[in-house]
């Protein structure tokens, strides 16, 4: 049953690999790390429609989850947990759901995983709603668990989005949108943590980050969410003021000061020359989204 999954099959590069040196055995895996950004690439436009479906549901007021089991559940925990801190958005705008539950981060719980009632009800109890985005995440493209919880969005109108490695996955026949990096077999067949995992991580970060510059929480490259709630956080947004705008670091602190601590804020009154009340409007009217503000009003 397993034994036809890509993500399954003998690596003719590795037969062998546990009789050679440390060196030609880092070479190996190296060398087919090097595979993983060109599998990904091919599915750039698979990921931009997910990327466009994530920020309009956002926008209308839905969340997105992950969900997924053992090392593809872990890296889908593990964006959501980036989100916060990163773009200071609340907590429950982007959330990983994984089998298992909290402890399974940290040790291996596998029975979960063939269940795909429990998917299902772990989904519901966050309460996943029409508009919600859905991103299943299984390197096989098989995990029960997951395939319960898409089930479970499409039910209730959800959009779903599936990332799998293996070809025509049961995981990607059943979502809207699939993504499905072919990154082959394993240096260490059936090991979906290297590879697949890889590739995961890639896609997540390029999904993520994509969605909330889309959102408007990106000025040029510059984190303009940033809250400066510390000496570090006050530094580092004093510097993003300084750079959007082209002043010194005492008129970007004086202005950051003027904003309310507020680094969007900081930028259109520095950069239309206006006062906080007014970039506040402006800022407002244009959804938060910086770049926008400064093209319609400078």
């Amino acid at each position: 049953m397993f034994e036809e999954l890509l993500t399954e099959q003998i690596n003719p590069a590795s037969e062998g690999i546990d009789a050679l040196p440390t060196e030609a055995i880092l070479r190996i895996i190296n060398e087919e790390d090097h595979k993983v950004p060109a599998a990904v690439q091919a599915e750039i436009p698979k990921i931009a429609k997910a990327v466009e479906a994530a920020a309009s549901a956002i926008r209308a007021g839905g969340r997105m989850f992950y969900v997924g089991a053992g090392t593809s559940g872990r890296l889908g925990v593990l964006d959501a947990a980036e989100i916060p801190p990163t773009f200071n958005l609340d907590t429950s705008l982007v959330q990983g759901i994984l089998a298992g539950g909290e402890q399974a981060l940290t040790r291996s719980t596998e029975a979960a995983e063939d269940h795909p009632e429990i998917g299902a009800a772990d989904l519901e109890s966050r309460g996943c709603k029409t508009g919600d985005i859905v991103v299943g995440i299984a390197a096989s493209g098989r995990t029960p668990y997951v395939l319960g919880a898409i089930a479970a969005a499409r039910g209730i109108g959800a959009v779903t989005i599936g990332i799998s490695c293996t070809p025509d996955s049961e995981l990607s026949r059943a979502v809207d949108i699939p993504i499905t990096p072919l990154t082959g077999p394993e240096i260490i067949a059936g090991s979906t943590r290297m590879k697949a995992g890889t590739a995961t991580k890639l896609i997540l970060n390029m999904l993520s980050t994509a969605t909330m510059i889309r959102l408007g929480h990106v000025y040029g490259n510059l984190m303009v969410n940033v809250q400066p709630n510390n000496s570090k956080l006050l530094d580092r947004a004093t510097r993003i003021v300084s750079q959007a705008i082209g002043v010194d670091y005492a008129a970007a602190s004086e202005l950051l000061r003027a904003a309310g601590g507020v680094v969007k804020t900081a930028i259109v009154m520095g950069k239309l020359g206006i006062g906080r009340q007014e970039a506040e409007k402006k800022l407002e009217h244009c959804e938060g989204r910086v770049s926008e503000a400064i093209q319609r009003y400078g």
